[in-house]
């Protein structure tokens, strides 16, 4: 097989060729988007689910479709320990730069950067030295009296607030995208829901879009009791059968190349049906196979290439930000776990180590905080990668 044209996309984010298995949220997304645009109440949209499920690819899709309907987008990626101000000024500086040209009053628009350019200088303190003093490259004098009281509830509902009326006076809307959002810091979170929920409210055309790990919602709700009727929360999740076989089928035919049935059996078996897996599968089988069709004997032949692939650039760097005592942690949690859903209780890792529970919340805490590990439940907690625990125990033994 010719490998320049191998068709599969294993990345971070990468959009594969076939975004299989997610027709419905494409189609609600749309739903979301019209009701807006006539000034029917919606709520915002919360992608939930383990890593490699295509939470980014799917999140970027939605951007495309807001996009598609003239909407003003933009997209940030939350970090740790990062303050909103900076990365969301950024994002709605773009989205309101999209609509800024069929905007009729140019007077309107200056009048919100400035209010922008406000918000974002508080990013430092008014104490800050000039250096210090980040510049958010707004070509507007920085308003007072609006969303500048560096209290950043009051800042990001004002903000939002205005945004979403300059939105209206174009008659489309403005659809902000978070990546790992359940890296954004407590005193943000709150304030988003805030924000969201004056939105709702008013009625106004803001939607925000988040993506993160399977704890998010409690993230949320722990912020705002309300945020669980705030948000639409969606979980995305491995693809069933058949959309996995459409993820692999549909690129190669347009290569001219066919699977045989029993080399789509191999492929799930491997894969499960999870989509970074799906990817990393199909493009090792394909550069393995010597001709078409695709046969159950390739993906033998390939997998052993698959798994090392994964077990370096996917589990591996992860197992390497670990401490020692981390990675106790991990290989406990994968002694104990099963391969379906990987939720073991915390008191079971403490009895397997021998160790009092308290004694095991600095490594746990710090395992959540590299989003290596997530607490399901109450005390519980489980894998954020899956098959994790498969590659702990072929691999990790310091």
């Amino acid at each position: 097989m010719d490998p320049v044209r191998n068709p599969y996309a294993p990345g971070a984010g990468q959009r594969p060729p076939e975004l299989a298995g997610r027709d419905r949220e494409l189609q609600q997304f749309d739903v979301v988007l019209e009701r807006i645009a006539r000034g029917r109440p919606e709520r915002s949209l919360v992608l939930t689910g383990l890593r490699g499920v295509g939470k980014t690819v799917l999140l970027n899709a939605l951007r495309s479709q807001a996009i598609g309907r003239m909407w003003g987008t933009g997209k940030i990626e939350a970090r740790p320990d990062q303050s909103l101000r900076r990365p969301l000024a950024s994002a709605l500086h773009m989205a309101v730069r999209e609509l800024t040209p069929r905007h009729r009053d140019p007077d309107r628009v200056d009048g919100f950067l400035g209010v922008l350019k406000a918000f974002a200088l508080r990013s430092a303190g008014n104490d800050a030295k000039l250096r210090d003093r980040w510049q958010p490259g707004i070509d507007a004098p920085a308003a007072t009296g609006r969303a500048d009281t560096g209290d950043i509830e009051v800042d990001l509902v004002e903000l939002l607030v205005d945004a979403a009326g300059v939105a209206r006076d174009v008659g489309v809307g403005i659809a902000l995208f978070v990546d790992e959002m359940q890296d954004i810091p407590a005193p943000d979170v709150s304030a988003l829901c805030a924000a969201c929920h004056e939105l709702s409210q008013q009625g106004l055309p803001l939607v925000v879009v988040g993506a993160g790990l399977p704890h998010l919602p409690a993230v949320l709700s722990a912020s705002k009791s309300y945020s669980e009727r705030l948000f639409r929360y969606v979980r995305i999740d491995r693809l069933d059968r058949e959309a996995a076989d459409r993820a692999l089928v549909a690129p190669a035919e347009d290569e001219g190349v066919t699977y045989e049935a029993a080399a789509l059996d191999a492929l799930y078996a491997a894969t499960e049906g999870y989509p970074y897996f799906v990817q990393a599968y199909g493009k090792v089988t394909w550069d393995n196979a010597p001709t078409d069709p695709i046969g159950a004997d390739d993906v033998r032949m390939a997998a052993p290439e698959a798994e090392a692939e994964l077990a370096v650039g996917f589990f591996g760097s992860r197992y390497e930000r670990a401490t020692p005592a981390e990675r106790e942690y991990l290989r406990a949690m994968a002694a104990l776990s099963d391969d379906t859903h990987g939720v073991v209780p915390t008191s079971d890792v403490a009895t397997y180590l021998g160790r009092k529970p308290s004694s095991l919340s600095p490594a746990r805490d710090s395992l959540i905080k590299k989003g290596l590990v997530y607490s399901a439940e109450r005390g519980t907690i489980a894998f954020t990668v899956p098959h994790f625990g498969i590659y702990l125990r072929k691999h990790a033994t310091v």
